[in-house]
């Protein structure tokens, strides 16, 4: 059977890695952006037709666009069997005391409430299929507490807690959900946002899409709740 999954901000480093991965094993993937250029980055690489794969501008941080997807996807496609909400953002420099309203709530329009918003749109369609999995992105900065990123830490604590309370809500229904936890990932933006720090270390997209990869699979069927460390050797 093929399976049907939507990764929501597909366009970027590690989303363009899962779409590579996902295609070789004939799945058909739901992709969204918000940027004009994510989208034509996107289709020079990848072949967008509607069958197999959907690009879709969806602003992930409004709920109803982002139900508005989900139930354009389920449509076109029947049954959605997973979703890996990829879309985030990170902001550094400051600590709790220092840290603005806007700042705060960038973060958890971006981290966590863009993912909030697809797995709530999502878990009907995984439960109706009777099998699906979900996979969230959280952050080593989430359990290790790195100083002067404190809205960035606190927005990805939120999405690992979503991973867990979902994994325990779905217990039994056939869904799993677990959250990857990375350290930086080596993509080109995190290179140019820290020029002087020593990348060789940092795990690559291509390495944490085949982690994700595994967590969408059959094989992960005996996880779910886990925050799953993709650190790399950083």
């Amino acid at each position: 059977m093929t399976k049907t999954v939507v990764i929501t901000g597909g366009t970027g480093g590690l989303g363009t890695a899962l779409v590579r991965r996902l295609q070789a094993l004939d799945y058909r993937i739901a992709v969204t952006y918000l940027l004009p250029e994510e989208a034509q980055a996107f289709e020079k690489e990848f072949d967008v037709d509607d069958e197999t794969v959907m690009l879709t501008r969806v602003d992930c941080t409004n709920a109803e666009a982002v139900n508005s997807h989900i139930k354009d996807v389920a449509e076109r496609w029947g049954e959605i069997h997973g979703l890996c909400a990829l879309v985030g953002g990170w902001a550094g420099g400051r600590d709790v005391e220092e840290t603005d309203d806007v700042r705060f709530e960038r973060m958890l329009d971006l981290n966590l409430r863009s993912a909030f918003y697809a797995v709530r749109a999502t878990i009907p369609h995984l439960k109706e299929a009777g099998w699906g999995r979900i996979v969230l992105v959280g952050s080593r900065g989430a359990v290790n507490n790195f100083e002067a990123q404190a809205a960035f830490n606190i927005s990805k604590a939120g999405v690992a807690s979503l991973g867990q309370s979902v994994a325990t809500e779905l217990d039994g229904t056939g869904v799993t959900a677990n959250v990857l936890m990375p350290s930086v990932i080596d993509t080109p933006a995190t290179r140019r946002s820290l020029p002087f720090a020593d990348y060789v270390d940092w795990p690559t997209p291509d390495e944490i899409a085949a982690v994700a990869e595994f967590l969408l699979s059959e094989d992960s069927g005996v996880m779910s709740g886990a925050l799953v460390p993709v650190y790399g050797r950083a």
